[in-house]
């Protein structure tokens, strides 16, 4: 008899429907970043950074508000083949420009822009290595980089507490022949029949939803099996968050 699992789900990975990859974050990789952490998804690894601008955008000086933002990118070889930096072009693409608002949006959704004065936080999320997923890891992983940022401000008595009002990550699931999973892999994302990013509170609150079908129309039905499965993932993410965090 074989020793080997069969597997009975028909993910290449071989994860069952509702299973995410392994997941690791480890916090505090950049000595100079306000906060820091790189966070692994299967083989997708982002190093997320936070830094604190003690100045706001114009539109907001003198409204007593602070601000949250983020830029993203993806290392020439973070891919299968080599990819010219956007820098070296000199403009950035659409789907980075996408990516780095929905980041942003993301993590302002729970914060609370009245608790750290006038200042700026920056959000840079680096994908080192992709594999499917990276804006949702970036999302997972800079609200850690953004938590340990305010956890700096408290121990300077720059600020009394912590001024998030939740945690907030994503993940992606889709439809693959014909199935309902969690965390797409790359595999499964450019073979997906549909594919969908879901933001969503410590609470289950929904932030933002991103779906699309790229076969042919999904119903409700299948809809609701794609947010079941995002909710369960997201209960996963935010202890790994909150364990990261020491919370």
């Amino acid at each position: 008899m074989s020793n080997e699992t069969a597997n009975t789900s028909g993910r290449p990975s071989g994860r069952s429907l509702d299973q995410i990859r392994e997941v690791s974050i480890e916090t505090r990789v950049n000595k100079h970043a306000e906060g820091s952490c790189l966070i692994r998804f299967g083989d997708t690894h982002v190093l997320c950074t936070a830094t604190i601008d003690d100045s706001t955008p114009p539109w907001l000086r003198n409204s007593g508000k602070g601000w949250v933002t983020a830029e993203y990118g993806m290392l020439p070889r973070s891919t299968h083949g080599r990819m010219n930096r956007e820098a070296a072009r000199g403009k950035q693409s659409g789907r980075t420009q996408e990516i780095q608002r929905l980041i942003g949006r993301s993590l302002r959704a729970v914060t609370d822009m009245t608790g750290f004065g006038e200042r700026q936080i920056k959000i840079d999320c680096d994908v080192l290595q992709a594999d499917g997923g990276t804006r949702t890891a970036s999302i997972t992983g800079g609200f850690v980089a953004l938590h340990l940022a305010f956890q700096k401000l408290v121990a300077q008595g720059v600020i009394e507490t912590v001024p998030l009002i939740d945690n907030v990550a994503a993940i992606s699931c889709g439809l693959f022949e014909g199935k309902a999973v969690a965390d797409l892999d790359y595999d499964e994302d450019s073979n997906a029949g549909a594919d969908a990013n879901f933001v969503l509170t410590g609470g289950l609150g929904v932030v933002e939803i991103q779906g699309t079908a790229e076969d042919k129309p999904f119903t409700r039905a299948e809809f609701n099996e794609l947010l079941d499965l995002a909710e369960g993932a997201i209960k996963v993410l935010v202890e790994k968050q909150n364990q990261a965090l020491g919370l």
